[in-house]
């Protein structure tokens, strides 16, 4: 169904080739998981596949992509719209029209279908995605999962042969994403459709693929089957790193696998230690916050205290209202009730003021770059934080991702963007620092990077919050875990013993070794005990 023949490719003369020489056939049916670092490659190409890659963005392409017997070298994208549908990492972006049912029905009007195919595959497809109570919801008013949702719909009611997907679950909660993906399967199954899924949450989808695309980001691309192709890759899920602390063989590519292989050898792990919470008075305090989007109520007369040193996971399913706090802790929408960071609301003091208080990550990071290189970002940051000049650079250093100054920040990679975005708001070094899925987007690697950043944050006096569906991530960087629903708090504890307690917010090693208290490789201790 796709194959790539000698493919190379690279954006401008004297830029690296980000793909080198590259040969690999998908067939139909089959869905392909492409791993690898932030910038390997990964986004080019799916865009390959689509005709995007060169058409819309340019550059020197050598060699053939052919899609379902079309070459997208003579078939710009307009002419495989009917075969190839794509959703990218930022779906807002791609929408055309306002209102849910309206953009699932839009792709099927332009390939000229008739209006009762139409209205039946609407339905259907609402159906499909669990999205039918979104019908007449205008998408700007949709959280970043319903979107991701509705975006996926909007592809799939055309029903096209091949679907490229960039992070499609990189913005849902663990059980909508868990719903999406066997949705997708199914179609993979039932129907032949054949899927290119780009991914940096692998723990999330690694048992659904027939073979994993690994970009090392040399250029080339290696194809096999997934236990074996993720072995070797420089990625690292929790499965993965198990089975690397074990030395196993090879990779089990479901909780159930590993849970089987752990109790087979019998091994036994000693209960870990549990964090020790600050015990200082709370430096953020609310108090019976609201926020109201007209009838629609997002925050609902939440009232939370929040400590100094403390690094607090906030959780929930997509719509619970975890973002619509954090924009009203930084006074960014209207709300009601309190809001006193070290006895002073940031809603009410002047910008310059706000920034030291509060500081906020949105989950969209290109929305707060607008200079025409990171030099300039950088600059502009360390100058709006009175900071030393190279001290938002430095930062960036120090999430483990390397730019060159002079790269226009549009041209960045999702995951590069984030980071940006990151080093730029936490150069204030502000009291409270608030993270919307600050993961979206990162590779292994960099997520690492910013856990330490988050614990330096923190050991530094910072309060921080992260609003996050990465329950890995919260597992391995959080002291302390609120659940969201309906815009109120119904679980806060300690990470360990919340996350543990919720099946939909457990990381994997916690499934695998249950009842114990595992939740990262860290917590196994070196070596192993076996039976």
């Amino acid at each position: 169904m796709i194959t790539f023949d000698h493919v190379g490719f690279r954006y401008a003369p004297g830029l690296p080739a980000v793909l080198d020489d590259v040969s690999f056939t998908i067939p139909e049916g089959d869905l392909c998981l492409l791993v690898g670092s932030t910038g390997s490659g990964k986004s080019t190409l799916l865009n390959a596949v689509n005709g995007l890659v060169p058409w819309f963005t340019g550059g020197r392409l050598s060699g053939t992509v052919w899609v379902d017997g079309r070459s997208t070298r003579t078939h710009r994208p307009r002419d495989l719209a009917g075969v190839v549908g794509s959703v990218g990492q930022n779906p807002l972006t791609s929408f055309v029209t306002d209102r849910v049912e309206d953009e699932i029905a839009y792709g099927m009007e332009q390939l000229g279908l008739a209006p009762s195919t139409m209205r039946k595959r609407v339905e259907e497809t609402l159906d499909l995605m669990g999205i039918a109570d979104l019908r007449n919801r205008p998408l700007a008013d949709l959280s970043g999962g319903q979107q991701q949702r509705v975006a996926i719909a909007a592809v799939l009611a055309a029903q096209p042969r091949v679907l490229v997907l960039d992070e499609p679950t990189s913005a849902l909660d663990p059980t909508a994403a868990q719903d999406v993906l066997a949705s997708i399967t199914t179609l993979v199954h039932e129907v032949g459709l054949t899927v290119l899924l780009a991914e940096h949450r692998l723990e999330r989808v690694m048992e659904f693929a027939d073979t994993v695309a690994w970009l090392p980001g040399d250029g080339s691309v290696q194809v096999g089957p997934a236990a074996q192709v993720l072995a070797r890759a420089d990625v690292r899920p929790p499965l993965v790193d198990l089975a690397r602390r074990l030395d196993w063989p090879s990779v089990p590519l479901t909780v159930r696998d590993a849970r089987r292989r752990v109790r087979a050898l019998g091994i036994a792990v000693p209960d870990p230690p549990q964090r020790v919470l600050p015990t200082t008075s709370a430096v953020l305090e609310l108090g019976e916050l609201a926020v109201r989007y007209g009838e629609l109520v997002a925050v609902d007369q939440l009232s939370a205290g929040f400590r100094a040193g403390e690094v607090t996971a906030l959780m929930g399913r997509n719509g619970a209202g975890k973002s619509s706090l954090l924009w009203a802790i930084q006074g960014a929408v209207a709300s009601s009730g309190r809001v006193d960071v070290d006895g002073e609301d940031p809603r009410t003091t002047s910008a310059a003021r706000a920034r030291e208080l509060v500081t906020l990550v949105p989950q969209i990071a290109a929305d707060l770059l607008y200079l025409p290189s990171v030099a300039a970002e950088c600059a502009q940051a360390d100058k709006e934080s009175r900071r030393p000049a190279g001290t938002t650079a430095a930062l960036l250093d120090e999430l483990g991702v390397h730019l060159a100054m002079a790269r226009d920040p549009h041209d960045l990679s999702e995951g590069q963007r984030l980071a940006l975005v990151l080093a730029i708001q936490l150069a204030s070094h502000p009291t409270v620092v608030l993270l919307d899925e600050p993961t979206r987007g990162l590779d292994y690697a960099t997520k690492a990077a910013l856990a330490l950043t988050v614990r330096e944050l923190a050991a530094r006096g910072s309060c921080v919050i992260v609003s996050t569906h990465d329950v890995e991530f919260a597992a391995a960087s959080t002291d302390r875990t609120m659940v969201m629903a309906d815009g109120q708090i119904i679980a806060d504890g300690p990470t360990r013993t919340t996350c543990t307690s919720s099946p939909s917010f457990s990381p994997q090693l916690a499934k695998v070794f249950w009842p114990q208290p595992i939740i990262t490789v860290a917590d196994l201790p070196v070596p192993v005990a076996r039976a």
